[in-house]
């Protein structure tokens, strides 16, 4: 198939959700579907098969397929890894679709995808190195560098949720515990539940209206916020320091508050080694579409 001129699907499969999207020649989106996630992996498989072949039949061509996932394959056994959607742990992913479709299927993690898709057509197009950030449920990111993915010989490049919280002050020693089995990684300060718990305790999930909150006059959730961008901040900063990007692009559900695109670039000077330091932390462009238009993008262009 002449890469200039395909048609690509992209996948995202989550632990409760499947969505699919064909987007045509130029980058267009031609169609979009969604379908919860069946319990077990081979009904997971089956499930993307007949989404992909409904798709097509729709579109009546045929097209590319990019899966984004919450893992990576490894390199070194072939199987999917590191999966917080624990049934596809152990599986070779990408050749069991593949032989039930008939091609190569590409699969990628989606925090990954979530910054091609960014680099590709977002907010980071045009820039030679985009490190995508995403802030959800979990921490994590993605390094694009001239529109490709850069994985690493062990595919953990971007992994920075689980690296330590940079310059811990005295309250945060020695940090809370993670789900990989480490303290004070940075996905359990800035995930959308951390900065929930960090402003109103163990029980709470849902950070979302905490800026309301704040500009009501909550001095609780005007702190936290305050915290939150400061240890954001740190963790970026340390991103520069490495990586020296061309541009930071935020995703997920915590990217939406709008704080963050003025205080991160007051912050993260104080941080990082340079005498200064002008990298634009932008908000993506696709919201929730980028992981899967990310997908879709695996295949791209010749």
């Amino acid at each position: 198939m002449d890469n200039a001129n395909q048609h690509r699907i992209g996948i995202d499969l989550g632990g409760t959700k499947i969505e699919i999207v064909v987007l045509g020649p130029g980058g267009a989106e031609m169609l979009r579907q969604r379908a919860s996630t069946p319990p077990g992996y081979r009904e997971t498989l089956q499930a993307i098969a007949g989404l992909v072949r409904e798709c097509e039949s729709r579109t009546g061509t045929g097209a590319t397929v990019g899966i984004g996932i919450p893992g990576v394959i490894s390199p070194a056994t072939g199987l999917v890894k590191n999966a917080n959607s624990v049934a596809l742990n152990g599986h070779r992913l990408d050749r069991d679709i593949g032989e039930l479709l008939g091609r190569e299927v590409r699969v990628e993690n989606d925090a990954n995808c979530f910054a091609l898709s960014e680099a590709t057509d977002g907010a980071g197009a045009g820039f030679g190195m985009v490190f995508g950030v995403i802030l959800g449920t979990g921490c994590g990111g993605g390094i694009v560098m001239h529109g490709k993915v850069h994985q690493g010989p062990h595919r953990v490049a971007g992994e920075w949720g689980h690296t330590p919280l940079p310059w811990p002050h005295d309250d945060e020693i020695p940090g809370h515990p993670c789900r990989c089995g480490k303290l004070g990684c940075l996905e359990t300060y800035l995930a959308g539940p951390s900065l929930a718990r960090d402003c109103d305790g163990p029980d709470a999930h849902d950070a979302s209206g905490l800026p309301q909150r704040a500009a009501a006059g909550d001095r609780a959730a005007a702190a936290a916020l305050a915290r939150h961008a400061g240890r954001l901040a740190r963790g970026l900063a340390v991103v520069i320091d490495i990586l020296d990007p061309d541009v930071i692009v935020l995703g997920g559900g915590v990217s939406n508050m709008d704080h963050l695109y003025t205080e991160l670039p007051r912050l993260i000077p104080g941080h990082a080694f340079s005498d200064t330091i002008a990298t634009p932390v932008l908000r993506n462009r696709h919201g929730d579409s980028s992981g899967v238009r990310g997908a879709a993008w695996l295949w791209p262009p010749a």
